[in-house]
């Protein structure tokens, strides 16, 4: 049986100490703040991203340089016979696609998945693919499923503030400025590509009960029904665990008989658009 190594990033919300208990590898997202470059987990903790967004520093996203990747790879391809990566997205970040290019000179060493999802969804992508890898599936057969079933997910995103959506330009300032005198609170959508709007609401508690709404919709039109039980329930937020653990028991009274998995910082790389105090509310076919 081949020996394979799985490698994702940490838009998956898996830490560097999770990944060593978990047998797996994470890269770490770069960001530019003011000027100067930090790693997620590595030199840059949750606290201090929030804290320098919250004084609104200069704050770019990045991705893996090709360097990294490569040096990875090789190391793990010492000790390893195949390496499965599942990036983040490849709609919402050209790290796939560089990790994509760089794996053409890896033929039938390296498969690098265009998954479609990220933070929760991600995590349970890569817990499908260690699953497959003790079942002894190649690095092809485990690319091929996760990229197959990648979009049967969902994830469903309220913010806490317009500012940094307006910030990116994903509002106008005219529409930032009414959402704001009226209290908006977007919903926003993750569906496999892209974040998208879905809905407006005028409380946070509203904005928790549209996204359960839509997701028990999503449940019911794309995956079999609630009493099928064929999707995993999971939870992210940003720099907001307290209100993240009372929408967990939100959550499992609307849906009974079903238990919320991961409760998970969302990946900073959504978190700079959107801002502390985020919730979402995410499923990934089992």
């Amino acid at each position: 049986m081949k020996k394979i190594a799985v490698v994702t990033d940490s838009n998956s919300g898996i830490t560097q100490e999770e990944a060593q208990k978990m047998g797996i590898h994470v890269l770490p997202m770069p960001f530019t703040i003011d000027g100067n470059e930090y790693f997620e987990g590595i030199n840059l903790t949750q606290e201090e991203f929030y804290e320098k967004l919250k004084g609104d520093a200069d704050i770019a996203t990045s991705q893996p340089s090709p360097h990294a990747i490569l040096k990875l790879w090789d190391e793990l391809l010492k000790e390893y016979d195949e390496i499965v990566q599942i990036p983040m997205s490849s709609g919402l970040s050209g790290s796939c696609q560089t990790a994509a290019a760089l794996a053409a000179d890896y033929e039938d060493r390296v498969f690098v998945v265009n998954n479609h999802r990220i933070s929760v969804t991600q995590r349970r992508s890569v817990d499908t693919a260690l699953a497959m890898v003790k079942d002894g599936k190649s690095g092809q057969e485990i690319k091929d499923f996760l990229e197959k079933t990648g979009k049967n997910s969902s994830i469903y995103i309220t913010v806490a503030t317009l500012k940094y959506l307006k910030k990116g330009g994903r509002l106008t300032p005219a529409v930032a400025a009414i959402g704001t005198m009226l209290r908006l609170k977007p919903v926003l959508t993750i569906q496999g590509e892209k974040l998208d709007s879905c809905a407006k609401a005028r409380t946070m508690h509203q904005a928790r009960q549209l996204m359960i709404d839509h997701i028990r919709e999503d449940i019911e039109t794309r995956f079999g029904g609630l009493e099928a039980h064929r999707v995993h329930m999971d939870i992210a937020h940003t720099n907001n665990e307290a209100e993240a653990l009372k929408f967990r028991e939100e959550v499992e009274a609307a849906f009974p008989g079903y238990e919320v998995g991961f409760i998970d910082p969302l990946s900073l790389s959504v978190s700079c658009h959107i801002g502390d105090g985020a919730l979402a509310l995410a499923i990934s076919e089992k």
